[in-house]
């Protein structure tokens, strides 16, 4: 016996309604990128972070009208948000591998990543960059006399320096050339890095923290370290080429993490090996102001993905939990081999 249409059930077959899901999947995406000002968004977000006032000030819109573009890139899972204490930063998510639009949201990004931004967009950029290094570089000035105690607050270098020295052992047995350490705080790691490189550079943005790790290494008769008051871009490094550069808890004090990856693949020695020590991602806000943190620690993928940006690849991982509740993340990155 037929059912009249009117009282015929309603429901969609599983077919049906996984086709719509999909539909519904593919119509976000579509959406979510179908505006101008939302692909400069993520143009800008390529190797970046940013917070809904940071990224108003770069376009000079209102913040509802920014959450509000925010929101649909959200929703089709362009941008991803982190919690940094009372603060929420977006970055753009990464292609999902069990999506069906993987592909599309690839090459969407691929093709956002050809964008040039505006100049006026790209100063802006720059100057939010040099507000946090200025912030970092101010705060160690400040506290270059009790860096040691404030250190002490989250890890002291005794917690994470042997397991470090063992990475860097086991990824290169044999004396090298040259390593590189970025941020030697007050020295403690160039005594490890001395009697198995010929030469060691130590580099330093702050001159009052250079001038700690150059009275260590005087103590401590490490006569192969040569200094440099300078970040990641200065010409003292311009023709230098590191068998082992070390990252040592720096990260979470500079602007733009993915860029001083970015900047170390290009002074590594093929078969070399950058090491990073840092935390993994807490929610302990004190840091901020007791430590000096511009970021609350990373997630492992965090550091995965910008080393992959730039063109280093995983070679190993150690973590280490600490009684106060912080975890250190050791993590090798290398050439692709």
């Amino acid at each position: 016996m037929l059912q009249h249409p009117a009282k015929q059930s309603s429901r969609l077959t599983p077919d049906i309604a996984f086709s719509k899901d999909r539909l519904g999947e593919l119509a976000s995406f579509f959406k979510a990128s179908a505006d101008q000002l939302r692909l400069q968004i993520l143009r800008v977000l390529r190797n970046e972070s940013f917070g809904v006032s940071e990224l108003c000030s770069l376009f000079g819109i209102r913040q509802p009208a920014m959450s509000h573009h925010l929101k649909v890139l959200s929703g089709a899972g362009l941008v991803v948000t982190r919690r940094e204490g009372n603060s929420i930063f977006y970055r753009r998510g990464a292609p999902a591998q069990d999506s069906d639009l993987k592909s599309i949201h690839s090459q969407l990004l691929n093709t956002v990543d050809e964008i040039e931004l505006p100049p006026t967009i790209s100063r802006q950029m720059a100057k939010l960059n040099r507000q946090r290094e200025e912030n970092s570089r101010n705060f160690f000035a400040s506290n270059a006399h009790k860096f040691r105690q404030q250190q002490d607050l989250i890890a002291n270098y005794e917690q994470y320096g042997e397991t470090v020295s063992q990475a860097m052992r086991d990824a290169l047995p044999q004396r090298r050339k040259l390593a590189l350490e970025i941020g030697p705080g007050d020295g403690a790691f160039l005594e490890r890095l001395s009697p198995r490189f010929e030469g060691v550079i130590a580099l330093d943005n702050a001159e009052e923290m250079l001038a700690k790790a150059r009275k260590f290494a005087i103590e401590k008769d490490l006569k192969n370290i040569g200094f440099v008051h300078g970040d990641t871009t200065s010409k003292e490094l311009v023709n230098l080429r590191a068998d082992c550069i070390v990252i040592n808890m720096v990260l979470h004090h500079t602007p733009s993490p993915a860029q001083i990856f970015k900047d170390v693949a290009g002074l590594l020695r093929p078969a070399g090996v950058v090491i990073v020590t840092d935390l993994c991602s807490h929610d302990q806000t004190w840091a901020r102001e007791n430590c000096g943190d511009l970021w609350l620690g990373f997630e492992p993928e965090d550091l995965s993905g910008w080393a992959s940006q730039a063109g280093l690849a995983d070679i190993a991982s150690v973590y280490l939990a600490q009684r106060n509740g912080f975890q250190i993340q050791v993590r090798l990155f290398g050439q692709p081999q």
